[in-house]
């Protein structure tokens, strides 16, 4: 049976990353009744952040690595497995110093493995996770998706370049922007995520 892996990566119990990542999911699990949805929350269950003994167990293989090794990298096999089973992503954060919440940096340290979701090739790297369509959803109390603060969203381009490092190119971004312009520009900025969300779960 396929899965969506459900990834949210916001602090706040209020956030709104995590509510309209949380519809998306339940809106696309609803056009695809198979489908059934494995939720990571990394900041209610933070993940551990990579260590010498855990850089050193992933270079070291299987059979090689020392019990403590092979304790150190249990957690990641894990999240790659859930990955690699999954073939819809749903990945909420916030934009927090125009950047991802580190909670979600650390699940893609424990996910980026050599060997399980990418390759070296003689023509460069190959993303091993395909066939997966994934989506980003990104709040923000300005607006970053365009004009002059468009540059400082360094969240939407990094995933996605990691997304296509993995082998996860068809990605879709709803954005939940303009959060800190009033009561009036948030309501109009969840309406417009929430349609967009409908639109895009529609078309899963």
């Amino acid at each position: 049976m396929s899965s969506i892996l459900l990834l949210t990566s916001s602090p706040r119990s209020d956030s709104l990353s995590t509510k309209i990542a949380t519809e998306l999911a339940d809106k696309i699990k609803a056009q695809n009744p198979g489908k059934t949805i494995v939720h990571r929350n990394l900041a209610a269950a933070p993940l551990p952040h990579i260590d010498e003994l855990f850089t050193a167990a992933i270079r070291t293989p299987v059979e090689a690595r020392t019990p403590e090794q092979a304790e150190a990298v249990k957690v990641s096999d894990a999240l790659v497995d859930e990955l690699l089973a999954a073939d819809t992503l749903v990945i909420g954060t916030g934009l927090i110093n125009f950047n991802i919440y580190s909670s979600l940096k650390a699940w893609i340290d424990n996910v980026a493995r050599a060997g399980r979701t990418f390759t070296y090739t003689e023509t460069g790297p190959k993303g091993l996770a395909t066939g997966k369509k994934a989506y980003i959803v990104l709040a923000s109390g300005g607006v970053y998706s365009e004009g002059p603060a468009a540059p400082l969203n360094h969240a939407v381009p990094y995933l996605k370049s990691v997304l296509a490092f993995i082998g996860i190119t068809d990605v879709e971004t709803v954005y939940v922007e303009g959060l800190a312009f009033g009561p009036e520009a948030a309501e109009k900025a969840i309406g417009a995520a929430q349609a967009r969300a409908t639109e895009l779960a529609l078309a899963a």
